[in-house]
């Protein structure tokens, strides 16, 4: 099989925006000729906490939890969630100002994008 263009980038917890410190907390991956879009996260929350003490964790997994509905395009998640494929990932993928973001969008080369997600995230993340 040949390789197959894909494009991820990496969701970030950014505690205090003026700062510019951030924890990696998940990948995103979308790949068209596959029709995958999936989203790995995991949050840290000793590690959050540490580095912001006063962020409301609650809100914060209520966020992700969201992400994770819009990635998925749950019915539950929402007017984007329903959106086609390449249209969430470019809404997730989206530069904002707030505690969740992503990264800037990354391409690549892939065989198999759900074994991408999973090494990527273990080489960003984990």
């Amino acid at each position: 099989m040949p390789d197959l263009l894909f494009e991820y980038a990496v969701i970030r917890v950014v505690p205090r925006v003026e700062r510019e410190e951030f924890i990696n907390v998940g990948v995103i991956v979308y790949c068209p000729k596959q029709k995958f879009l999936k989203a790995m996260l995991h949050l840290d929350d000793a590690r959050i906490s540490t580095l912001a003490p006063t962020l409301d964790l609650d809100c914060l997994k209520d966020n992700i939890a969201s992400l994770e509905r819009i990635t998925n395009g749950d019915p539950n998640g929402g007017p984007i969630a329903r959106l086609d494929q390449p249209s969430r990932f470019r809404w997730l993928t989206a530069t904002r100002s707030t505690v969740v973001q992503a990264s800037k969008v990354h391409p690549g080369l892939c065989v198999d994008a759900e074994a991408t997600l999973v090494k990527l995230f273990g080489q960003l993340v984990a």
